[in-house]
């Protein structure tokens, strides 16, 4: 069991205190945010620590820490946190549900989120500072670098190479073979048949309210 401090204060870091508390190995002890951000000594009935002091209060060669933040800004914020971790001399753990199927010798990175219900098949590299929401497909031989945020019920086909800094929104697919360039944000229900272009914006045209009321549909 390794003694483990999460960086953040939000939603995402309650996340990661319950699955790390219910589903891992990892003692939490301690949260801690930038002092700008501080606005409570006491999280999840743990103490806050300012982050620029965090290595006087907890020695980097006794414990551990998970950058917990969302994708603002395409993934770099939690990116630039990750760093600044790593430059403090703190190692970076994973989290991987135990729900989650994979194989036991799949690539995986440092500070990785993977939730309940993703299926990671054969042959898959994941980098680190990955997110992976609940229930993805990530097909054999695929490959998701760096700082990316995959949210739920993606489809990452064979082969598909996502690059660093990417956002892939709600039920969105992926076509085999094809490269997603970096800083690419993906908008829920797309998809994707041909590599994209850096720093790309694809969405997909949502749905619109039909001049037709409920009550006047024969089939329903």
């Amino acid at each position: 069991m390794s003694k483990v401090i999460i960086f953040g204060a939000g939603d995402i870091a309650q996340l990661a205190h319950f699955y790390l508390t219910h589903d891992s190995e990892h003692e939490v002890v301690s949260f801690t945010v930038d002092q700008d951000y501080l606005s409570s000594e006491e999280f999840c009935r743990l103490p806050v620590t300012p982050f620029e002091e965090i290595e006087q209060r907890y020695n980097p060669n006794d414990y551990s820490m998970f950058i917990a933040i969302s994708y603002a800004k395409v993934n770099k914020i939690r990116a630039e946190k990750y760093a600044q971790a790593k430059l403090k001399g703190y190692s970076l753990i994973s989290y991987i549900s135990s729900k989650a199927t994979h194989w036991g010798d799949t690539q995986i990175g440092d500070n990785c989120f993977i939730f309940e219900d993703n299926t990671i098949q054969p042959f898959v590299k994941i980098g680190n500072n990955v997110t992976l929401w609940s229930g993805n497909h990530i097909g054999h031989h695929a490959e998701i670098e760096d700082n990316c945020f995959i949210t739920s019920h993606v489809v990452i086909s064979g082969g598909v190479k996502v690059q660093n800094n990417c956002f892939i929104g709600v039920n969105s697919t992926i076509r085999d073979h094809v490269t997603v360039a970096p800083y690419c944000v993906i908008g829920a229900g797309s998809l994707i048949l041909k590599d994209t272009k850096e720093s790309g914006v694809y969405t997909t045209p949502v749905a619109e309210l039909s001049k037709v009321p409920s009550h006047r549909l024969r089939h329903l």
